[in-house]
């Protein structure tokens, strides 16, 4: 059985690393095009008169499709029947479609002057920019359990949590580029474009389609060797998905824990990030120019940080530990960013340090632990369910934090291309919240650990 093991070709740590190498182009792309315009808010309701709620609602599109068709629990049932290959590309040609589509929406003149009713009414050009960034959302959403999908398949027994935690660190690397250099690129040839930083954003997507392909040659190599040498993890293969075991999933405590703490911390970190260049110029009295640098600290310092924990969970284990952790650091962040008084830029670059830190330790955890809650042949459609309920709080929050900040926390209303000047208060004090509901169900997932021996505790790598 060791010569079987051996055999195969991810045993091969080159051929293991050059796969994630080459995945996580793709997953940049994803990111960057996902925050490519929350450095330009102002920018925005300047060129294109969009207000806080409209660009919420825009923010929140990219959850639309995925939260209300479930779009993305179907991609997690597409994965487990169709595999990493099939489900890759189809996921990498919707988020080009959907990017085309906001590339439009952001850049025509054809919908000056409407509005549109579909529940909420909203400037059409906000509709269509919405839509879009659903269909790429819905893309986006479905190439991060693919890519999940395939850390496992590579990396079960080896370095699981470092792998994903470097795949997150080149996507975040993506998030840091939009919130450092969009206003810049917007700015390129002397002018204010918004719709240039999306445009970068759909050619970076073209690219990742085109490295996904090349992965997937390897992947087929892969499953031959798995094949060859008739390796136990074959069996998601033999042992194939059915609709019966979602009901298996459903129930697992271990499970909700997990997916609640996933929405809450996520929805304290990428709909603020939506805000936070806003809030660096509102609050803290930092350029316009300038406002993005700060705020991409948080995803250039996950680079470092999120494989660094990624490492100590493969080694050391304390996964429950970690993600508590985490949370705690959350709710200082938001807590600070609250309050009035503190309002120098240097205050801010340490709490954005701080919460990259944050950041970087409840990921590079929460998602290696969920193969050892879930069995492998239902992973897709388990990270599908996660991040289905994820995508419930990156719809809603931003709306939210629009419509809060539109109706209590306007200090002077925008008018002749002045934009609007906004208190951040209370908005921080909701994200605030949601770390210290993300703390007590990382409280009770480190319990239902104890009790059910998970071994979230445990180390990753299997001597």
């Amino acid at each position: 059985m060791v010569e079987k093991i051996q055999s195969t070709l991810r045993d091969s740590k080159a051929a293991r690393w050059l796969a994630i190498a080459i995945i996580s182009i793709t997953m940049f792309a994803g990111y960057y095009l996902t925050d490519c315009l929350s450095p330009l808010q102002q920018m925005i309701e300047r060129q294109i008169h969009w207000n806080s709620e409209g660009y919420g609602f825009y923010q929140g599109g990219y959850s639309l499709f995925n939260v209300f068709l479930l779009f993305l629990i179907f991609g997690g049932f597409i994965l487990d029947k169709m595999g990493v290959r099939f489900t890759g590309i189809m996921s990498g040609i919707i988020m080009v479609l959907g990017a085309g589509i906001k590339y439009w929406a952001v850049s025509t003149h054809s919908l000056d002057g409407q509005t549109w009713t579909i529940i909420w009414t909203f400037p059409a050009q906000v509709w269509m920019a919405a839509i879009g960034f659903a269909i790429f959302g819905v893309g986006c959403e479905v190439a991060g359990i693919t890519t999940s999908r395939v850390i496992v398949k590579w990396f079960k027994g080896h370095e699981m949590a470092l792998a994903m935690g470097l795949q997150l660190a080149v996507a975040r690397l993506g998030t840091g580029l939009a919130l450092f250099g969009a206003a810049g690129i917007a700015h390129f040839g002397g002018h204010d474009n918004v719709a240039t930083p999306v445009l970068v954003g759909l050619l970076l997507l073209c690219i990742g389609l085109l490295t996904y392909i090349i992965y997937c040659f390897q992947d087929k190599k892969l499953d031959k060797s798995l094949a060859a040498a008739n390796a136990n993890d074959l069996n998601f293969e033999e042992d194939k998905f059915q609709i019966k075991d979602i009901g298996l999933i459903l129930k697992n405590k271990g499970w909700w824990y997990i997916a609640i703490l996933c929405v809450l911390f996520y929805s304290a970190v990428f709909p603020f990030l939506k805000y936070a260049c806003n809030l660096m110029i509102n609050k803290f009295g930092v350029s316009e120019e300038f406002s993005g640098y700060i705020p991409s600290l948080l995803p250039f310092g996950n680079i470092l940080l999120t494989p660094l924990f990624g490492s100590i969970y493969d080694r050391k284990g304390k996964g429950a530990t970690i993600m508590i952790i985490g949370s705690i650091l959350l709710i200082f962040v938001h807590l600070f960013f609250a309050i009035p008084i503190f309002n120098s830029y240097w205050f801010a670059i340490f709490l954005i340090l701080v919460l990259g830190i944050g950041f970087s330790l409840v990921p590079s955890a929460m998602w290696p632990s969920v193969p050892k809650i879930i069995p492998e042949k239902q992973l897709g459609t388990a990270y599908a369910l996660i991040f289905w309920v994820q995508n419930i709080g990156l719809w809603g929050v931003p709306l939210l934090i629009g419509w809060i900040l539109d109706k209590y926390c306007v200090i002077i209303q925008g008018k002749n291309g002045i934009p609007t000047t906004y208190n951040y208060t209370l908005p921080m004090f909701v994200f605030m919240c949601f770390g210290v509901l993300g703390l007590i169900f990382a409280l009770l997932l480190k319990r239902e650990d104890k009790k059910k021996g998970y071994g979230l505790e445990l180390p990753n790598i299997q001597k």
